[in-house]
């Protein structure tokens, strides 16, 4: 393994699964196989924090002298959750940074799940050398989205949250992949949703590059040619290991080797 200077842990929290391993900061690669739990049914703040700690067991992380970060599903500001997306209600207005490290008994960096996708993705993959506007969308239990601008990342965005008008639910519930899998929908007709939802963005944005991330990326040959859209669209290179990469990536915090990846105030 690399040294602890350029190694981490990197630990996603998702609406129905918990991954982590041990991601090599020089190139983004994983040094570990990558672990995998059950998001715990309900997913309250207890239960998700004794799930983390499963993970980095197996991982074999008892000492803190690697650095750990983790992604959440929701809207992190100064560590506290303001949202819960697929997640219990308890995490609204919670000091979760906080709960971790205490209950990890560890110093960590804790941040919005899609947002350390794009920083993986601005740092090792399709977004690296893009200086126009980019968004990655993740596509899973929900709708995830990261903003990039030259290189700054745009933090807490929630264009999975758009509204459809008069039809009283948001993107994710009509478009996200959980979505083509709770109606089994073919790949055909979830890409008509998709196509609703990348006009819009589009529409709004203007981007000059989409990424896709989320689990369903692997099978981005089965979706994305189905799609017409001015903007250019290509998979997440890092898929749906992104949000460990740039957990783990950001953990380190304003360390030199990440001074290229700007987060806005």
């Amino acid at each position: 393994m690399a040294s602890d200077a350029t190694r981490a842990v990197g630990i996603d929290i998702g609406g129905t699964g918990i991954k982590g391993a041990v991601v090599d900061l020089k190139d983004g690669t994983l040094l570990t196989d990558r672990v995998k739990v059950s998001t715990p049914k309900g997913a309250e703040p207890p239960d998700v924090l004794e799930a983390v700690k499963e993970v980095l067991s197996r991982l074999e992380i008892s000492e803190d002298a690697i650095p750990l970060g983790v992604a959440f599903p929701a809207i992190v500001k100064n560590g506290t959750t303001l949202s819960a997306a697929n997640v219990s209600d308890k995490w609204i207005g919670f000091e979760a940074e906080k709960f971790f490290e205490d209950g990890l008994g560890r110093d960590i960096y804790f941040a919005n799940d899609a947002d350390v996708a794009g920083v993986a993705e601005m740092r090792y993959g399709a977004a690296r050398d893009q200086n126009g506007l980019v968004i990655l969308t993740t596509l899973g239990t929900g709708i995830g989205s990261a903003v990039m601008y030259r290189g700054v990342l745009i933090p807490n965005t929630e264009l999975g949250h758009l509204q459809r008008a008069k039809h009283g639910k948001d993107a994710e519930a009509f478009a996200a992949y959980s979505a083509m899998e709770r109606e089994e929908l073919s790949w055909e007709q979830w890409a008509e949703r998709l196509q609703w939802y990348y006009d819009y963005v589009q529409f709004l944005f203007s981007p000059d590059l989409f990424i896709v991330g989320g689990g369903v990326s692997k099978h981005a040959d089965k979706f994305l040619h189905l799609l017409s859209l001015k903007t250019p669209i290509v998979p997440a290179t890092h898929r749906n290991n992104a949000g460990i990469i740039g957990a783990a990536a950001l953990s380190l915090g304003a360390a030199p080797q990440l001074a290229d990846v700007t987060v806005a105030d």
